[in-house]
């Protein structure tokens, strides 16, 4: 049976960070790998089910223009996607968006729309790309948008797969980590729990000057976690436990990884790290934990992974322990 792109799409492997918390009492901690998805991090999932569910209501098909705003792993899993299914992509950025993003969307074939100036409201890029995002849908008469924001196959898409499969393998988790920015992954992850009714305790985690969990807004380096505004997913709270992560701090827990598990992640991810560190002293005996590799390390070699660039930021050397 030949198997297509989508058909890859999930089931992604779970290995067990030993080395990184290795602990006196057994405790274990579990990496989800969402950055073995095929265009490299866990938006594959909501991409795709986002696509299809429209694919199936006759919304979109050969050809149709399929619009949207991201910083980088959507618009790069949408780019990807479309180019497959034969459809034309076009992905609203703004400054902040790292070059090598842009370079894998058009890779893809993506058309690049860039923002240069934020909302006067709110002085944040998000609210200009989107009200950019209803002009293109206006000039392309038949367009969609998949509205990662609110669409709830965002979710859902970790709801029946990421959930879904860490307790088939698992069995029994105590705690699920995991970054926040349109909170599709964590809620997903969240409803499944409540639904079925399992003790599985939801630490969200959010970059230091998000307002997602709430707090003031202000600078931030990386593309992918957190926001300036609370995204529709998030205005409900469904966590157990939220954590601000620093982003030197999340260059800290991606170097961490790499170096004692030999994977490679992004920002995100180094921040489920750091703040999963931080509370390991709190964790009952025999704590079962998963977090979330969110996406690949590849992606961010020009900053994350390059001292130069480390030390001018943040006034220190590469974080090594």
């Amino acid at each position: 049976m030949k198997k297509s792109l989508l058909s890859i799409i999930g089931n992604t492997p779970i290995v067990q960070l030993s080395k990184l918390f290795a602990s006196d009492r057994g405790i274990k901690v579990f990496a989800k790998l969402e950055s073995l998805n095929p265009s490299g991090s866990a938006k594959d999932r909501p991409a795709a089910r986002i696509l299809d569910k429209a694919w199936n209501e006759g919304l979109i098909g050969p050809g149709s223009v399929i619009i949207e705003s991201s910083s980088g792993n959507m618009a790069i899993s949408l780019a990807a996607l479309c180019s497959y299914l034969g459809m034309r992509f076009i992905s609203v950025i703004d400054l902040k968006t790292t070059p090598q993003n842009i370079r894998i969307m058009r890779a893809y074939g993506a058309e690049i729309e860039l923002v240069t100036e934020v909302d006067p409201d709110t002085g944040e890029f998000l609210p200009a790309r989107l009200s950019r995002v209803q002009q293109l849908l206006a000039a392309n008469p038949g367009s969609f948008w998949p509205n990662q924001y609110s669409n709830k196959n965002n979710y859902l898409s970790h709801y029946e797969g990421t959930m879904r499969e860490v307790i088939e393998e698992l069995g029994h988790v105590d705690y699920i980590v995991g970054g926040v920015s349109t909170c599709g992954t964590m809620r997903g992850c969240a409803q499944y729990i409540q639904d079925y009714n399992l003790p599985t305790k939801v630490v969200a985690v959010d970059a230091a000057g998000s307002v997602i969990l709430g707090g003031a807004n202000s600078v931030r380096r990386f593309p992918g976690l957190g926001a300036g505004i609370i995204p529709p997913f998030g205005q409900t709270r469904f966590m157990d436990r939220s954590i601000k992560v620093a982003d030197q701090d999340m260059v800290a827990g991606c170097r961490l990884l790499v170096m004692k598990e030999s994977i490679l992640a992004g920002p995100s991810t180094g921040a489920v790290i750091h703040a999963l560190k931080s509370i390991e002293h709190e964790l009952p005996d025999n704590a079962v934990c998963v977090v979330i590799v969110h996406d690949r390390g590849e992606r961010y070699m020009d900053t994350v992974y390059n001292p130069e660039w480390v030390e001018q930021q943040f006034g220190a050397s590469m974080p090594c322990e």
